[in-house]
């Protein structure tokens, strides 16, 4: 590769730019009593119970807060502050490609989020980059060699980076083999990598198949993320599916001022509720069982309200209630009958080391910086 395709790059060293050395053979194959005796270190997580390392594919709707909610984790992770304004991240170089933004538009965006306090210096920022087929997965390779201990890269958004088509390939091949590049990334240097993409226009009941192109896109995922507007009081909710990453949904609210999503309390349903049944809602799923009478005692709520709107909560679906009038959450125990315990959240930070054990070794690349000048 020559620079005249990476003008926005500046080399460290001056030379010009090589290709990456091939990586070094690693075992791919194991006797099934040598894997089971293998300890393999836990997922390095970028966003604990969110983000963990590998490829991570964030979608939503043109306009939904896609590139906010992005650039906010990026800020987050690399200054160590809470993501999402509510969980703790380990801290850590962050490369954010904002392929769709000016400089401008990147300072003004980063203004709000950071809200007078100091920028990071361990977030770097670009607005070009080749696709990755032409330059662009070198070009980053060489930005995590420097940055060994990097947390986090996001491309957004990944139709500027994919490149075009090869011949002959099936729509489903042209998209798996597009996420391969980036995958590769994540894999080799052991970071999440996140690929912001847009939705189809068209709604479905799985959120999976609103992900815009073929299942190769998602099928190549490690995770997929997507990020959703939600009737009622909350602002959004996101959908989060993978291999090392439980599915679940979560609430979200976006506070315009300040350019950030956070995390809200509990389910997505309790938010999309009136009120009063959120409020009944929650009562009933911190002590399961209680009558019309008690959860009006609990939640200062009159008793008349509360027993009309548990009958029409039971005929909707979202209550369910005994002989004996004792109200409990679909899906829970009936009172008396032991519940499943619950799966610990995901909270704390994996402290592993960078290294994984049946991984490939680091591409020997020089070390090549995105050009300062043009993208500080």
């Amino acid at each position: 590769m020559t620079n005249d395709r990476t003008t926005h790059l500046r080399l460290v060293n001056g030379d010009a730019v090589q290709a990456p050395a091939q990586a070094v053979p690693f075992r791919t194959s194991w006797t099934a009593d040598e894997l089971m005796a293998m300890t393999f270190p836990e997922p390095r997580w970028a966003v604990p119970g969110i983000i963990a390392e590998g490829l991570s594919l964030l979608a939503g709707p043109p306009k939904v807060g896609k590139s906010w909610l992005s650039l906010g984790l990026g800020v987050a992770v690399a200054s160590g502050a809470k993501a999402l304004e509510a969980i703790e991240v380990e801290p850590g170089p962050v490369l954010y490609l904002a392929l769709e933004d000016t400089a401008r538009r990147l300072q003004n965006r980063m203004g709000k989020i950071l809200g007078g306090k100091p920028a990071p210096k361990d977030l770097t920022l670009a607005t070009t980059c080749p696709t990755l087929p032409q330059g662009g997965e070198e070009a980053i390779a060489r930005w995590l060699e420097r940055h060994s201990n990097a947390r986090l890269v996001v491309i957004d958004v990944f139709a500027k980076i994919r490149g075009n088509t090869p011949p002959g390939l099936s729509a489903y091949d042209a998209d798996y083999a597009a996420m391969s590049r980036a995958k590769r990334l994540a894999d080799t240097y052991g970071v999440a990598v996140v690929l912001v993409h847009h939705v189809r226009k068209m709604a479905s009941e799985d959120f999976l198949s609103e992900v815009s192109g073929t299942n190769g896109l998602a099928g190549a995922a490690d995770a997929t993320l997507v990020l959703k507007r939600a009737r009622g009081t909350a602002d959004g909710v996101l959908h989060v599916t993978g291999r090392d990453v439980e599915e679940a949904e979560y609430a979200m609210a976006f506070q315009p001022a300040a350019g950030l999503w956070h995390l809200l309390d509990g389910p997505p349903e309790d938010h999309a509720l009136s009120d009063t049944r959120a409020t009944i809602i929650r009562h009933v799923r911190q002590h399961p069982g209680s009558t019309p009478k008690a959860i009006a005692e609990g939640t200062g709520l009159s008793y008349e309200n509360v027993r009309k709107t548990c009958q029409r909560m039971n005929a909707d679906g979202q209550l369910c209630v005994n002989a004996t009038g004792h109200y409990r959450l679909p899906g829970t125990p009936p009172e008396g009958v032991p519940g499943v315990p619950a799966v610990p959240d995901h909270t704390t930070t994996s402290t592993n080391a960078h290294a994984h054990e049946g991984q490939p070794a680091l591409l020997s690349v020089p070390a090549v910086h995105f050009d300062e000048e043009t993208h500080q």
